[in-house]
């Protein structure tokens, strides 16, 4: 995998071409041999081609088109698309309606000059952490293919077309870990940013409270950088800051429960780490997080508003669902109006109680997910409790992070070779330019300690 910044370089000192890259990504794409066929749901090749042949025309008159001019990026399939179907890795919408308009996201990467290479394979409307599809496939993790390990989700495909030279970025939604779960089970960088600073139009929904557009990446400053480019607006990035004096706090309570003995190990080293770099790390509770997953205990506004937006797809077509989202996305009839507004106003309070509880803290620190990757074989077996544990062991962290309103990342913090751990860094709402700088500067410092960064 290379950095954003290596292609942007390789361009303009036409070391090489818009066309070389992009071609060299639909080879990967389309090898038989390869990923391609779980990762992409479609694949762009012939309009991939035509936009990287005119980057390269432009450059050549001097021209740079946009930030991410000539780079081949993917994005998830729940981004509109005019004049295609958002199918959001289901098969309802194969015969249409189609777009009539590119999503606003979709928009900005074109004016940026990035080339879409292709749609990712996804969980079946965003609703898993896992990364299965019944319908496409799931792409195998890249540690450990032989054995086939799951590569997370939802954003499944975007993960592995980063990984796997597809793609240099790829752009995801993130409701509940979507992004930060791929990127932490793979070994890449996933960035969740506050939510309101990218537009959801034209982005078929989960939860229209808790979406997130997010972007993963090889590193923090590729985040930073598309994040610039989708954002309405943009954070001040300094990729110069020092370690020594920031306050970390190491969070305490159910979010280290059940770590498996890689993530236990990963996550002390990367905490002695950053201590030695002159980082202040110290514990802290923050007691209204708990109360999270009891909020969450009738499915949360994930499964209320889901079947807001199902129900009537449910009553007609249910069967051509995966049972294991139609059951999830079900749960949200049994929640009540004052259910809901019961949830919005408790979330309001453990909000305001998270900001000052964390006074005096630059970030929060905790393990992106409890586990490493486990096998796709031990999650598609017909009983579904492997499934469900493993499920919500993926969700139970990076959902604080959505339920608080506030910005996460999730980098690798594993040595080359061993299976991907990630670090997950989060602040409150509107910290993002803070987040990203520490980010770059947390990023350093592992890799100085030998981590996985690429």
């Amino acid at each position: 995998m290379r950095s954003l910044a290596s292609y942007k370089t390789d361009l303009h000192s036409k070391v090489t071409t818009s066309r070389r890259l992009v071609e060299d990504a639909l080879q990967r794409a389309t090898d038989p041999a390869g990923e391609g066929s779980k990762v992409f749901t479609k694949i762009y090749e012939e309009s991939a081609l035509a936009c990287a042949m005119a980057s390269d025309q432009l450059r050549a008159l001097g021209i740079e088109a946009g930030a991410l001019s000539g780079i081949p990026i993917s994005i998830k399939d729940l981004f509109d698309v005019a004049g295609e179907p958002t199918n959001g890795g289901s098969v309802l919408f194969a015969d249409g309606p189609n777009a009539v308009a590119d999503s606003v996201v979709v928009r900005k990467l074109r004016m940026a000059g990035a080339v879409l290479v292709g749609r990712t394979n996804m969980t079946e409307f965003a609703f898993s952490g896992l990364g299965l599809n019944p319908h496409y496939g799931t792409p195998r993790n890249p540690f450990d293919r032989s054995t086939g390990r799951i590569p997370g989700g939802s954003t499944s495909g975007g993960a592995v077309s980063v990984t796997d030279g597809m793609a240099a970025a790829a752009i995801g939604s993130d409701t509940g870990g979507s992004v930060r779960i791929p990127a932490a089970l793979c070994g890449l960088t996933g960035f969740k940013p506050t939510a309101s600073r990218i537009s959801r139009e034209g982005v078929l929904p989960l939860s229209t409270t808790l979406d997130a557009v997010g972007v993963i990446a090889p590193t923090v400053r590729c985040c930073a950088l598309v994040d610039s480019v989708m954002a309405d607006s943009p954070v001040e990035v300094d990729d110069g800051r020092p370690l020594r004096g920031v306050r970390f706090g190491v969070l305490k309570g159910y979010v280290l429960d059940g770590l498996d003995k890689d993530v236990a190990a990963k996550f002390a080293s990367a905490i002695t780490t950053l201590s030695s770099m002159g980082a202040i790390v110290e514990d802290i509770n923050v007691p209204s997080l708990v109360q999270i997953p009891q909020c969450n205990a009738k499915g949360g506004f994930t499964a209320a508003e889901s079947y807001a937006w199902h129900r009537d797809l449910l009553a007609s077509s249910v069967d051509r669902y995966d049972p294991r989202v139609s059951s999830r996305i079900a749960r949200g009839k049994d929640i009540s109006a004052a259910d809901h507004i019961q949830l919005i106003h408790a979330r309001e309070r453990i909000i305001k109680e998270f900001g000052c509880s964390i006074r005096g803290f630059d970030a929060i620190l905790m393990p992106t997910v409890p586990r490493i990757a486990p096998t796709i074989a031990s999650l598609e077996a017909p009983h579904d409790d492997a499934y469900v544990d493993a499920n919500l062991a993926m969700l139970r962290n990076p959902t604080v992070v959505n339920f608080i309103d506030g910005c996460a990342m999730s980098i690798p913090c594993h040595k080359p070779g061993d299976a991907p751990v990630g670090l997950t860094i989060f602040g409150p709402a509107h910290a993002d330019g803070r987040l990203l700088s520490l980010g770059i500067a947390v990023e350093r410092a592992l890799a100085n300690a030998g981590c996985a960064i690429n």
